[in-house]
């Protein structure tokens, strides 16, 4: 062989290699998914947006709630039976509103049991589909966050307090026109929000809790913890299935050159602790 083909050959290994790796990591989550709906009794599904090398270069893609996403989830459902319990895997920095909110309605029409697992945190979009569930399931570190809306790279409510803050003769056209969006954008996430909650609480208890996650008190990003979810009268539960965390290692980030957190991955116990001869 020269070493032109041995160029080429090497060029194909590599190529393929990835195409390979993701294939075996595809199916070993298809096994733990199964291993876990026998177990449950139940429809599992997965809404995990992770950072994945999926091209044959390595670039890591970012992922949030789309359209697509409400079409697969929806259909998972339709075939899903009525009495039939579904288990939710959330992990998510948000997305559409249009997308979040249609998985939202079709998990509250849903007649079997609807829990939602969060790993570590389903943020705008992903919490207003976690409140849409019978039950809220979270790692004792987890949160969810503010379901305020965001028009552009503003939130809804910061073009409101300018219109509310300036004569409007010193506004220009394009701010008043936010401002008009902003409004409507916050009736209606907040009306959606109030639909949702009706069913898990008295109706004046949803008005309110609805207000305060998108009226803006918080910034889009605030982590919204365990300890204040069960204050706000929400379902949340600590304590994640161990396949779920193993579910969570089958979505790894794309590996860099130096990773920023590393540890010795094995659960240490108090023996670990004592000194040795």
């Amino acid at each position: 062989m020269d070493l032109l083909s041995l160029i080429w050959l090497i060029l194909l290994i590599s190529a393929f290699l990835p195409m390979l790796h993701q294939r075996r990591i595809e199916a070993a989550r298809l096994r733990l998914i199964r291993s876990f709906e026998k177990k449950r009794g139940s429809r599992l599904i997965t809404l995990i947006h992770r950072q994945e090398s999926l091209s044959l270069l390595g670039i890591p893609l970012t992922r949030y709630i789309n359209i697509e996403d409400s079409e697969q989830l929806l259909r998972a459902i339709r075939l899903t039976p009525e009495d039939m319990p579904i288990d939710l895997v959330l992990h998510t920095p948000g997305g559409l509103v249009l997308a979040a909110e249609q998985i939202a309605h079709a998990i509250l029409k849903h007649r079997g049991k609807v829990t939602v697992y969060i790993p570590h945190y389903a943020m705008s979009g992903g919490t207003l589909i976690a409140l849409a569930a019978d039950e809220i399931v979270m790692d004792e570190n987890a949160v969810l966050g503010p379901v305020d809306p965001q028009l552009g790279q503003y939130p809804a409510a910061s073009i409101l307090q300018v219109l509310a803050q300036k004569p409007i003769n010193e506004i220009d056209d394009r701010t008043l026109i936010l401002g008009d969006m902003a409004r409507k954008a916050m009736n209606q996430v907040r009306e959606s929000l109030i639909q949702i909650l009706s069913e898990k609480m008295e109706h004046s208890k949803a008005e309110e809790l609805a207000s305060i996650l998108s009226e803006g008190r918080w910034t889009h990003d605030y982590p919204i913890t365990v300890e204040e979810l069960q204050k706000m009268g929400l379902p949340v539960k600590v304590g994640l299935p161990r396949e779920i965390y193993q579910l969570m290692e089958l979505y790894p980030q794309p590996a860099g050159r130096r990773p920023s957190v590393q540890y010795i991955p094995l659960p240490y116990g108090r023996e670990n602790e004592r000194p040795r001869a």
